[in-house]
């Protein structure tokens, strides 16, 4: 297999040079670099030219429209028989190329995801919003099947597909965002199959402040109903558990401040979240080893849930009893 490494970045310039970085220290170096410029509004030439002689590595700028686009443009210019896509704000270890080698070459399927995890250098908040996007405990309890060959739903920030499965499906359809389950379920109705490499990690930063990962997780929220529109055979009724989660949450606090509390089980809803919190609590504390990233993580659940699960519930009840169409609905969701 031949592999080449795609990278779609908008500015960023700091974050490409970590993975740059990484990248040139891969202990099984035989893959091409594709950096494809997003419409930066300041060239990131500069910063490729200083891997020049450490990676083979092409750069390429283009006008601005989304990750989606960018990296079937990088997939285009591609040599290789193999895409992998990693974000700007990933570092990858040592190893990753060799364990996707090595994977695919005993179990090879036409597209892979593999996860993310929080660096030891990374602030506690990330560590936070790392635990709460990954966790069993969370909405990483419920994605489902990842064990099983053609279940598994990759994430663009740490994914691959074949030649043969790009030149088939197009690659990314027109979403920016949730353009990666997008492309997942279109694997899977042209009959690819896809797998979880749970060794091949990256150390993923995702967003910097609470108010960035929150519109993240909205954006997420609002791209499900439109997804579930374009593969209704893959629409599951956890897509709901954020929002009842919140919903949830929203009660079981009316119920603890009434004036009357005349009956014991208006305590219980609360009560039940109360001990939710608490395990996220000691689990984020063992996981991450951080007392400030444990103590954030609980509000960080409630950031995550309540952002997506509000997203969700707008975006269902514009494309389903408002009928609306989702490129009127959320045009910022698509590529022009």
């Amino acid at each position: 297999m031949n592999f080449s490494i795609i990278i779609a970045v908008y500015q960023r310039k700091d974050e490409l040079t970590e993975l740059l970085s990484s990248l040139e220290k891969q202990a099984d170096k035989d893959f091409e670099v594709i950096v494809v410029d997003d419409g930066s509004p300041v060239s990131l030439e500069n910063i490729v030219i200083q891997f020049k002689s450490k990676l083979k590595i092409s750069y390429f700028f283009k006008e601005n429209s989304g990750p989606a686009k960018s990296r079937n443009f990088g997939m285009e210019k591609a040599a290789g028989d193999y895409f992998i896509f990693l974000d700007s704000d990933t570092i990858v270890p040592e190893n990753y190329i060799k364990i996707v080698r090595n994977s695919l070459t005993k179990n090879y399927t036409d597209a892979y995801g593999g996860p993310d995890a929080a660096g030891k250098s990374f602030t506690p908040l990330q560590k936070a919003i790392s635990f709460s996007l990954t966790s069993f405990l969370t909405t990483g309890g419920i994605r489902g099947g990842k064990k099983q060959v053609g279940k598994f739903q990759p994430r663009s920030f740490n994914m691959g597909i074949s030649k043969k499965a790009f030149e088939k499906t197009g690659g990314f359809g027109n979403l920016r965002i949730g353009e990666d389950p997008d492309l997942s379920m279109t694997l899977w109705e042209n009959g690819f199959e896809t797998q979880l490499i749970s060794e091949a990690f990256v150390y993923h930063k995702r967003r910097t402040s609470i108010k960035k990962f929150a519109h993240q997780v909205y954006q997420f929220g609002v791209a499900r109903p439109i997804l579930n529109q374009r593969h209704p055979k893959y629409k599951k009724i956890t897509f709901w558990f954020p929002t009842v989660f919140s919903l949830g949450l929203i009660f079981a606090v009316i119920l603890l401040f009434q004036m009357q509390h005349t009956k014991v089980w208006m305590y219980i809803p609360f009560l039940v979240y109360t001990i939710y919190f608490s395990l996220l609590f000691w689990y984020s504390l063992m996981k991450t080893n951080s007392m400030i990233a444990a103590r954030m993580t609980p509000y960080i659940v409630i950031v995550q849930f309540a952002a997506y699960g509000y997203g969700f519930l707008k975006s269902w009840i514009l494309l389903n009893i408002f009928r609306l169409k989702p490129e009127k609905a959320f045009p910022g969701h698509f590529s022009n």
